[in-house]
């Protein structure tokens, strides 16, 4: 092993974490701002329907979220072509201080963002 390899790993660790920690607190930052505005859209139908300007069906709603998220779930499990020795090919090639490095870093900067 010279020290041109470790050299090499190195950047590929640090740099990995690095973008790990930018994604993960860029990730956080999505997520309140998405939070944030469906929670105020929430509010502001539940004061109308306070208000009775209007009449809200809360089990359509519901419904049709609970349809969405069967739907994306079923599409997930059933993509074609990917099977399980694939994904660990891909997860291998990728890289275990690529992945291990940016996983630690995308949870650092979810956590401190």
């Amino acid at each position: 092993m010279n020290l041109e390899s470790v050299s090499s790993i190195g950047a590929t660790i640090g740099g990995s974490f690095f973008a790990g920690v930018l994604i993960g607190y860029a990730l956080k930052k999505v997520v309140k701002l998405v939070a944030v505005v469906v929670g105020l859209f929430f509010a502001g139908l539940t004061y109308l329907q306070y208000q009775q300007i209007i009449d809200i069906n809360w089990n359509k709603p519901q419904q049709a979220s609970q349809n969405t998220v069967t739907t994306l779930a079923n599409a997930t499990t059933q993509i074609p072509g990917l099977t399980n020795h694939t994904a660990a090919l891909a997860i291998t090639n990728f890289g275990i201080p690529l992945t291990s490095s940016m996983s630690m870093g995308i949870a650092i900067g979810f956590l401190k963002g």
